[in-house]
């Protein structure tokens, strides 16, 4: 029994110094807990930690917000959200009634019922009361579910995935940790949760489908942000013809081009600027329709106010048949813009957008709805121009500039959007790399880039020459709009099985209702197809096309390096060569590889037999979170044989998180650099021996705290860690726990060098943080020091960034399309696009490029 006690204390403390326990033994702990998953063999652990997202995910925006800045959000909305939606009574009447006018008086009542129902039901409910509460740590938009659930299942196509196994079973403490023995079942909705995760890492099909569904829906978003700026302003330009009816329709479209080029030319100068520009126009704009909605009730039928019984729309279908489904392509222009509530959610948040939603955009649209319905139950004659006819001619100025800058204010909403999928598409590898300009210093997720502001307006400017009509570009629109709402009902369903994990009685619910309605509106706006609707499905299937190149190239790079990366012998023998000369300073050779060192640096030895003193092997990563925190920023392992100097370095960053200038960036890196030797020095490799070697958990848990992403194993011994350090003792039943999961476990007895995680601040953190008593000489310490100082050294003495650039063909014997593809296609993009050192800011007189070919 004595032994048994012995052993046990030995397996616990061993697990307290060694992480590798959690990470070798935590299947073996599932399987004690009910969950199966398969066995998955022990990985390159920087590779697996550079996955893993930390504790610095920026959640918690809504916590710490408060009223002052949530208002000043709510007034921003205004100039930037809402002038889409808000503009949209412009046009919602004339483009249902455009075939054959109002039929019958009563129609009037079914469309402004199907107006009002579907404003409820699309916009109110889905986007701002369920939409907007999946968001990716305050970031929305398609991109942004595509992210929430590649961090809950391995759904990227690019292998630099975190490759160990994470608890998915929510474990009640009281039970769990006091009764360890008893095998607690997963719950129904836990059990579907691990179906789906496993459904989309195994089914390849299902993770490209999922895929192709994301950047169709950005595709729509980035041609909707062409289509917008070009109905809105054509439709407000339009006015002019009631007070100058000698106007014709080509003196109206050259001025709303010169409209258009105004507005993209202002774009610079950001979301911020342009919101508290723009807020003050869209506000007098919706007191403005709203009031003369209110004047038209009262002057012509406030009768109209019964469409909010539904009956009226069964009566309009039953009468109208065909042309009502039809028509439908008209109604839901009325929430037209509701995707950019969702996308531009990275510039604001969601109290700001539901405070300004409900108290100033929801009762003045649906004032000027009922307004104009009143009004053409009077005048149904007048319906192509349903807008201006039914304002007072005494306001007609005041509503002819406010609706000209209120449409211009419209576009903006969906630019915006288009600049943060963009910029969220390039962090994860899915477009092109273009200039991304940051233009607020206080909310990170509000960007500007130049060369597709450039094209959107020379494709808006070119729409409305070719169009000359709003119906035209309204059938184009209305195909962006619902098929973009579509696929996002499909991810949320995702979300809502596999995050959310809601009952599936209230999934179907909701997949049935919204998947059938845009399923509906979509067959009626295709109907027309032919009649305008094939400008955005063109615009969409190019973008899609450049889109789907550039990622299939860039997973098939990142494959052929992972399959040729060079051995630790071959490392070796080139170091130890004797014609290799080393050259005073610190080199930072820039990879995209995680797991290994890529096939060009033995390229780079073998040509130039030189290289620098200290050098770094770094890979820029970034992960499906918003925000990566700065202390956690760098990962390292040393690469072996130690005296040559040479490491390995992830930065990881989320999508939203701001490049550093070269200057700064090699700073912050070798300041973390020298933590990590003296770290290393600290607590030795596997062959460590005496008191200055000791083995220490993950500084992840001692210095900076439990991230979300932190597994439930390592959440539990935290606490027991900080239990000891206290002196207070841990439940019987936690205890056998760690022991039982301990117990099954294997690895060694110590901390290999490449299993740090972020290094500890100081050395009172780790004493603070685990019951160790580090114990070390004066000489030991002091050749810490002066290996700390040598890497200060060659960084004074000059960095050069060697940038390993690789020029991508197809293999000889590989297939048309795909030579057509990788030698033609991503050539032209990659030779017209930004490259490398520019987005990585690094100066030009501090860089070496490396040329390798690779066939694919």
């Amino acid at each position: 029994m004595a032994q048994q006690q012995q052993g046990q204390g030995v397996s616990m403390a061993m697990m307290s110094r060694n992480p590798s326990y959690y990470y070798s033994g935590e299947a073996d702990l599932e399987r004690a807990l009910g969950v199966g998953v398969p066995a998955v063999p022990r990985q390159d652990s920087l590779f697996r930690d550079a996955s893993r997202a930390g504790g610095g995910g920026g959640g918690g925006q809504e916590a710490a917000e408060g009223w002052a800045r949530t208002l000043r959000l709510a007034f921003q909305c205004f100039g930037v959200l809402y002038g889409d939606i808000g503009t949209s009574p412009l046009y919602v009447y004339s483009s249902t009634f455009n075939d054959g006018g109002i039929r019958h008086t009563d129609d009037l009542l079914g469309v402004l019922s199907l107006i009002v129902y579907s404003f409820l039901l699309f916009t109110i409910i889905k986007y701002v009361y369920i939409a907007l509460r999946a968001n990716d740590d305050g970031d929305g938009g398609t991109f942004a579910l595509y992210s929430l659930i590649s961090r809950h299942a391995k759904v990227s196509l690019v292998p630099n995935q975190q490759a160990e196994d994470e608890l998915q079973l929510h474990m009640s403490k009281s039970s769990s940790l006091r009764r360890p023995s008893v095998q607690r079942l997963a719950s129904t909705a836990e059990e579907r949760a691990q179906w789906v995760k496993q459904l989309l890492e195994t089914s390849r099909p299902v993770r490209i489908s999922l895929f192709l569904l994301t950047i169709l829906a950005t595709a729509m978003v980035i041609s909707d942000a062409c289509l917008t700026p070009a109905i809105s302003v054509l439709s407000a330009v339009g006015g002019l013809k009631e007070k100058a009816p000698h106007l014709n329709t080509e003196q109206v479209v050259w001025v709303t081009v010169g409209i258009l080029v105004a507005l993209f030319a202002v774009q610079r100068f950001g979301t911020d600027k342009v919101g508290y520009l723009f807020a003050p126009v869209v506000l007098l704009w919706l007191l403005l329709i709203g009031g003369v909605g209110v004047y038209n009730l009262a002057a012509h039928d406030v009768g109209v106010l019964r469409a909010f019984n539904p009956k009226y729309i069964l009566d309009y279908f039953r009468r109208n048949g065909r042309h009502g489904w039809v028509s439908l392509g008209g109604v839901l222009l009325c929430f037209t813009g509701t995707e950019a509530l969702f996308a531009d959610l990275g510039c604001f948040s969601i109290r700001s957008i539901q405070l300004s939603f409900a108290f100033g955009l929801v009762p003045a649209v649906l004032l000027a709805y009922a307004g104009q319905a009143a009004y053409l139950r009077s005048y149904p004659e007048q319906v192509a121009d349903a807008f201006y006819a039914s304002t007072p001619q005494l306001l007609f100025w005041p509503t002819f500039v406010l609706a000209l800058a209120a449409s211009v204010v419209g576009s903006q909403a969906m630019i915006s959007c288009a600049f943060a999928t963009i910029s969220h598409s390039q962090a994860m590898g899915c477009f092109p790399r273009v200039k991304i300009v940051r233009t607020s210093r206080q909310y990170q997720g509000q960007v500007y880039i130049p060369e597709i502001n450039f094209l959107l307006g020379a494709a808006a400017c070119i729409v409305t020459l070719a169009a000359r009509d709003t119906v035209v570009i309204g059938e184009a629109h209305g195909i962006c709009v619902v098929l973009v709402m579509l696929i996002t009902t499909l991810l949320l369903t995702v979300v809502m099985l596999l995050v959310w994990r809601v009952n599936v009685w209230w999934v179907a619910v909701f997949l049935c209702v919204f998947a059938s309605t845009e399923s509906v509106y979509l067959t009626s706006v295709l109907y027309k197809f032919l009649h305008g609707g094939y400008i955005p499905v063109a615009m969409s299937a190019a973008l899609m096309a450049v889109m789907g190149v550039w990622h299939y190239v860039h997973v098939r790079r990142y494959k052929y390096e992972l399959e040729r990366t060079v051995s630790a012998e071959r490392v070796r023998e080139l170091m130890t060569a004797r014609e290799l000369q080393r050259v005073p300073g610190v080199g930072l050779f820039y990879t995209d590889l995680v797991q290994g060192i890529p096939p060009v640096f033995p390229h780079l030895i073998e040509k130039i037999p030189s290289i620098h003193t200290v050098l770094l092997f770094v890979s820029v990563k970034h992960l499906p979170v918003p925000h990566v925190d700065p202390s956690e920023r760098f990962l390292f392992r040393q690469v072996e044989p130690q005296e040559q100097k040479m490491f390995r370095c992830v930065a990881r960053y989320g999508y939203r998180d701001r490049l550093e200038e070269a200057r700064d960036f090699v700073a912050a890196l070798v300041e973390r650099l020298q933590y990590y030797v003296r770290d290393v020095n600290l607590y030795g490799g596997a062959g460590a021996v005496g008191p200055a070697r000791v083995s220490y958990p993950s500084s992840r848990c001692d210095s900076i705290g439990m991230g979300k992403s932190a597994s439930y194993a390592e959440r539990v011994q935290l606490q027991r860690t900080r239990s000891v350090a206290k002196g207070q003792a841990l439940p019987l039943g936690q205890l056998l726990l760690l022991q039982q999961y301990s117990s099954s476990s294997t690895g060694g007895g110590g901390v290999h060098a490449e299993e740090m995680l972020t290094p500890a601040e100081s050395f009172s953190e780790m004493a603070s943080g685990m019951a160790v008593a580090v114990k070390m000489s004066m000489e030991e310490m002091a050749r810490i020091e002066e290996e700390q100082r040598f890497i200060q050294r060659e960084m004074e003495k000059g960095v050069v960034f060697i940038l390993g650039e690789s020029e991508v063909v197809a293999r000889p014997q590989s297939s048309l399309l795909k030579r057509l593809v990788v030698n033609y296609a991503y050539s032209f993009l990659r030779r017209n696009c930004r490259q490398g050192d520019k987005m990585l800011a690094i100066p030009r007189t501090q860089l070496l490029k490396v040329g390798m070919s690779y066939e694919i």
